[in-house]
């Protein structure tokens, strides 16, 4: 994306709570409200405590009205869960891309038998029409040593598809951590950088796939 102040961005943040949905949503609306745009967020469905759906609306641009991203509106899906994506996938434009880590966690929900987790969430957010880059945060996290890393990695991979540098994300991430955890500053620049490279592999699959 590029820096058109007068356009509102739009991006819609979901996954299951314990993921850091809501941190990831934190820290996009800091780094847009560090440049000087005006920025909504809220968290609109579900429950944060572990286990359960979240969803939270990020917006931004020279002015914004109101917090809620409308329905067909959202200019970029992060998924930190592809079956919550798949649900969300509708709410974003046509051709729109979505970040969707692959990693499976089925929320309560599923596990009590009130609803079928889908065969393939992937294949039916392609259907809606969305450019998907699909990877598995999960593992990068684990090879990283460390499974609180996937909301790092989640951020790295959206970085480069925002109206800003992704550097001015990259930092903010890390001064979250510089702040709070300053010995875990290091290992999450890592997953920042894997979540890019994982993102930039997804789209070059996607292209060799579409090509072959």
């Amino acid at each position: 994306m590029t820096d058109n102040r007068d356009t509102v961005t739009n991006i819609l943040v979901c996954g299951i709570g314990g993921q850091g949905v809501m941190t990831a949503a934190e820290i996009l609306a800091q780094t847009a409200i560090s440049l000087g745009y005006d920025t909504k967020k809220t968290e609109v469905s579900g429950m944060a405590q572990r286990g359960g759906v979240v969803t939270s609306h990020v917006r931004f641009g020279r002015r914004v009205l109101s917090p809620s991203i409308p329905p067909g509106e959202a200019d970029l899906l992060l998924g930190f869960e592809p079956a919550e994506a798949m649900r969300w996938a509708t709410h974003v434009r046509p051709g729109g891309p979505a970040m969707v880590n692959t990693l499976r966690l089925p929320p309560p929900i599923v596990s009590m038998g009130l609803f079928d987790y889908p065969a393939d969430p992937i294949a039916e957010i392609r259907k809606v029409g969305l450019t998907v880059y699909d990877f598995d945060a999960g593992d990068i996290a684990r090879g990283l040593g460390d499974m609180r890393l996937v909301n790092s990695i989640m951020l790295g991979a959206i970085a480069d598809h925002l109206p800003f540098e992704a550097d001015l994300l990259r930092q903010q991430t890390l001064d979250r951590f510089r702040a709070r955890r300053p010995e875990m500053v290091d290992l999450n620049e890592k997953a920042f950088e894997a979540g890019r490279r994982a993102a930039a592999e997804s789209a070059a699959r996607a292209e060799s796939s579409s090509a072959a």
